[in-house]
């Protein structure tokens, strides 16, 4: 354990997705986040969820530095809901930190509500600051707080972010809704962005591979439209279906690949009752190593998001040279600069969003400009190691505060997420 006010030694994160375990965004930014911060000569372990098939711990070498990925066990009983879940992860957290003979950190950083049980528990139990990273809100979402468990939720939230010394957001807009939603002072917030890794996701197949792999999702003379991204309200995909017959009006030989995780059968419905047959073609999860392949046979990448707190697969595909198409909403209007990086459009508008793509398709000289200047975005604003740099600084800047005056945490009575327990249907129970 370093002395207050250094720079850390050991940092330990907490995250319920790392790969080989893919749910969303998170799981990229803690793997590029943590290499980095190794290369840096800090020592990070990173406390996960279990996966099937992957090691309970693993050693990541990256360079003179290394990463120790410790996961949970598999819970011993099927949770009732998505909340208890949760629970079990952090009880499964728990844990396997229980099992540790060293625990010198320094701090602890949390990601997203889905840990937050166990990093106060940590933070109160080995008397650690937390740095807490939200990558997304419940309110933002779901457009609003409505039922029982979005109450539940909005309030885990709110709790992280009261015991966090640091709250770390990932875009300007996302600061503005923890801000407001989660009422964080603004000097308490510090905005960071995601990054990418150009080398990662640049394609090594020959010619005859990538025609082989291509063929798997069109013919050769068919141009493909690629969404990747999890299957989720939020993320658009039906604004994007609902697209394709305009894009197809102007662009017969289009070709959509739904790339991501999720039930898709309402998705597959909604194409077939508009028409697009063979049009759409929903390929599932993609394993980590068909996503270059994916992104060097697709000609443009459409991310219609109707809520976004930053857009890191559009920033990936940038990385890979393809031009993006996006919603003009949360993070993505601050990762992509309409005309320069990509193309904005209106969210929740499929007129909008088939004139961005048929813009792309039409213009080769647009293309080309879009995948150069995209690729050098990446390379010029969005490097893991600047992005550790400044992590580091808000580490430094926590150990430093907290050498001056350590304020013990305690939730107070009243509060903006101390809420009533619900029963079904939002009433609250009697305390009497």
């Amino acid at each position: 354990m370093t002395a207050d006010g250094e720079k850390p030694k050991r940092v330990l994160m907490l995250s319920w997705e790392f790969p080989p375990r893919i749910v969303g965004g998170i799981a990229r930014h803690v793997d590029g986040l943590s290499r980095a911060l190794a290369r840096t000569g800090v020592e990070v372990d990173v406390v996960t969820a279990y996966h099937p098939g992957a090691s309970e711990e693993e050693e990541i070498r990256v360079g003179r530095g290394r990463v120790r990925v410790l996961r949970a066990g598999a819970s011993p009983l099927n949770a009732l809901d998505f909340v208890c879940e949760i629970h079990q992860l952090n009880f499964g957290l728990l844990a396997q930190l229980l099992r540790m003979s060293d625990t010198g950190y320094d701090l602890v950083h949390a990601h997203d509500w889905l840990v937050a049980f166990a990093a106060r528990t940590v933070k109160l139990g080995w008397r650690l600051p937390v740095v807490a990273t939200i990558h997304g809100t419940e309110a933002g979402r779901n457009q609003g707080i409505s039922t029982p468990m979005q109450h539940y939720i909005h309030s885990v939230e709110w709790l992280l972010t009261y015991e966090a010394w640091r709250v770390i957001c990932c875009s300007q807009a996302m600061a503005g809704e923890v801000e407001s939603g989660l009422r964080v002072p603004s000097d308490k917030v510090r905005v960071i962005p995601n990054g990418a890794d150009p080398a990662r996701l640049r394609c090594r197949d020959s010619a005859k591979e990538l025609a082989e792999f291509r063929g798997r999702w069109a013919r050769p003379e068919e141009r493909i439209v690629l969404f990747i991204g999890r299957l989720a309200r939020e993320k658009g995909v039906e604004v994007l279906i609902d697209a394709m017959p305009e894009v197809l009006a102007s662009h017969p030989l289009a070709k959509l690949v739904v790339a991501g995780g999720g039930w898709y059968g309402h998705l597959r419905e909604r194409a077939q009752a508009r028409g697009l047959g063979g049009k759409v073609v929903f390929a599932g999860f993609v394993p980590e190593e068909d996503l270059p392949r994916l992104y060097a046979v697709a000609e443009v990448a459409v991310y219609p998001s109707l809520y976004e707190p930053f857009g890191i697969v559009a920033l990936e595909a940038m990385a890979a040279g393809v031009p993006v198409v996006t919603s003009d909403t949360g993070g993505l209007r601050e990762v992509v600069r309409h005309g320069e990086t990509g193309v904005h459009t209106w969210a929740n508008n499929p007129h909008s969003l088939a004139w961005g793509v048929n813009q792309v398709l039409a213009d080769s000289a647009l293309a080309a400009r879009l995948r150069r200047a995209g690729k050098r975005e990446v390379r010029e604003r969005y490097r893991w190691e600047d992005i550790a740099a400044q992590t580091l600084a808000v580490y430094e800047e926590v150990l430093r505060e907290r050498a001056e005056a350590a304020v013990p945490s305690e939730v107070p009575k009243r509060a903006p997420g101390v809420r009533p327990r619900y029963l079904g249907g939002g009433v609250p129970v009697s305390r009497s």
